[in-house]
């Protein structure tokens, strides 16, 4: 049984409370007089950083009436992006997770992990058991590259390749490390991500949370050669100083860029002198051309100014080389292209340029960007008979779902209160759920055989985890398998 107050919370969570949040009555002079009562029920799908912020923000928020919150999510663990899709060797990027777990253990916030959204659990049953939903539901898959060969064997997204290295349980135990020679095509900090686990040596890797699976691929790895490629300069990159930073604090890892990219602009001197941030990047960049290389057993190459044209077929559908052409500086920030193509032998590439939204179903969603289409948060949908778009009442997006996979995990804050307000302000157009009790939902999910988890099932997960990992002098051994998880949640091990 999980310590920090999670046996109360679960005992809490089975209390029936009073329903609903609010009735509407209509005069008949066509006003709305709204009848308040005391609560407000609420869902919100997605238990990663966005949805856990808004619900403590709510919460926290002053309104006139009670809140209850139910959280819930595909996985059987909390967390999100943050377990899943963070490096396992930013201990303080993951450092997050304390405060998160801060909120979740207050005890006022239900959760119910393993549950799906649009199968488990669809619109029309949150309509019936809830005023609201709030889906943070943030954007995992990776976003296209259009370019030939991006098919080829031996190409793949950065997204999932982030999965398997975290343990998601749901991507392949499994990973074709096979090639020396590696091509991470992107200039943000998720191309970092990439490119040092592909470079690092696993041994390095040991003392976090690794799961075991991916330990023992990656020290077999043969990869001697990682090439990042981004289409602007050394001023124009999307790395925070500290993700590149620790690029360069690599074990028997030659950091090698070439002169040709410093040879900058107007535009670039601008930047490096205006902007706090580009500076250190600069500065970093400016000490390793300085290095001296050569003797490491590995080499993470940078390339800038270097627009990726085509993956080229080693004869057999396999990736063999990756075509590029040289860019130069606009004048004005940007760059162009020279026309000069240059190729470089590759056996893998990792498209690391961007992530893209899940559609959900019976909810709006904006194909061309990858997002649930709202005004700040109110989800709205078009309106085919006055083409303009209209609100869709009790629906609400935080998060990467609601603005694009731009922003930091702090930037979440500022999504949820802006997106809580609303909720707040909207209480007129609330739903009226016919079984708002907080019973219905979980009798709901017996019925229809759901192995849902709760927050005293994350605290023996947890436990399980962190203790596997003492018994190793590591801090975690993640386990990876869902109903593994599952069972250990739910004391069915």
């Amino acid at each position: 049984m999980g310590p920090r107050g999670g046996r109360r919370a679960r005992a809490a969570a089975r209390r029936p409370r009073e329903e609903g949040a609010h009735a509407l009555r209509r005069h008949h002079r066509g006003e709305i007089e709204l009848v308040t009562r005391n609560k407000l029920r609420l869902a919100i799908v997605g238990a990663g950083p966005a949805g856990i912020y808004a619900a403590d923000i709510l919460l926290k928020a002053e309104r006139n009436f009670d809140v209850s919150i139910d959280l819930f999510d595909h996985l059987p663990a909390p967390y999100g992006l943050v377990r899943y899709g963070v490096a396992p060797d930013h201990p303080r990027i993951k450092g997050i997770i304390t405060a998160l777990r801060d909120v979740l253990d207050r005890g006022d916030i239900r959760i119910f992990g393993n549950v799906r959204f649009g199968t488990d659990l669809t619109l029309d049953d949150l309509k019936r058991h809830y005023n609201a939903v709030i889906f943070a539901t943030g954007a995992v898959k990776d976003a296209d590259l259009n370019i030939p060969g991006i098919e080829l064997e031996g190409s793949y997204g950065a997204a999932e390749f982030v999965s398997w290295f975290d343990g998601h349980p749901d991507v392949p135990r499994t990973w074709p490390l096979e090639a020396k020679e590696v091509a991470v095509i992107g200039n943000g900090n998720v191309a970092l991500d990439v490119s040092r686990m592909l470079a690092k040596h696993a041994e390095d890797l040991m003392v976090t949370e690794i799961p075991d699976n991916v330990a023992e691929i990656l020290k077999a790895s043969p990869v001697t050669d990682v090439h990042v490629f981004g289409r602007r300069g050394p001023t124009s990159v999307k790395f925070t100083p500290l993700e590149l930073r620790e690029l360069g604090e690599l074990r028997d890892v030659d950091m090698i860029v070439s002169d040709e990219d410093f040879d900058y602009d107007d535009a670039a001197r601008a930047a490096v002198s205006g902007n706090k941030q580009v500076f250190v990047i600069d500065k970093v960049l400016q000490q390793w051309r300085q290095r001296e290389v050569g003797q490491a057993s590995r080499r993470l190459h940078l390339h800038f100014f270097a627009k990726p044209l085509e993956i080229v077929d080693d004869g057999t559908g396999r990736v063999g080389a990756i075509r590029y052409e040289r860019t130069a500086p606009d004048g004005e920030g940007g760059v162009v292209g020279t026309g000069e193509i240059r190729e470089l032998p590759i056996q893998a590439i990792y498209r690391a340029v961007g992530y893209f939204g899940s559609p959900l179903p019976g909810v709006p969603f904006d194909t061309k960007f990858g997002v649930i289409p709202n005004h700040e948060g109110q989800v709205m949908v078009h309106d085919e008979e006055t083409g303009d778009a209209r609100q869709v009442y009790g629906v609400y997006c935080t998060g990467w779902i609601k603005r694009g996979p731009v922003g930091l995990i702090g930037h979440t804050k500022s999504d949820a209160m802006e997106t809580v307000r609303h909720l707040i302000n909207d209480l007129g157009n609330w739903w009226n759920p016919e079984s708002p009790d907080e019973e219905s939902i979980v009798e709901l999910l017996d019925e229809r055989g759901i192995r849902w988890t709760d927050l005293d099932g994350w605290h023996r997960l947890d436990e399980h985890e962190l203790a596997l990992g003492s018994a190793e002098g590591r801090a975690r051994i993640k386990v990876v398998p869902r109903d593994e998880m599952v069972d250990i949640s739910r004391g069915e091990a």
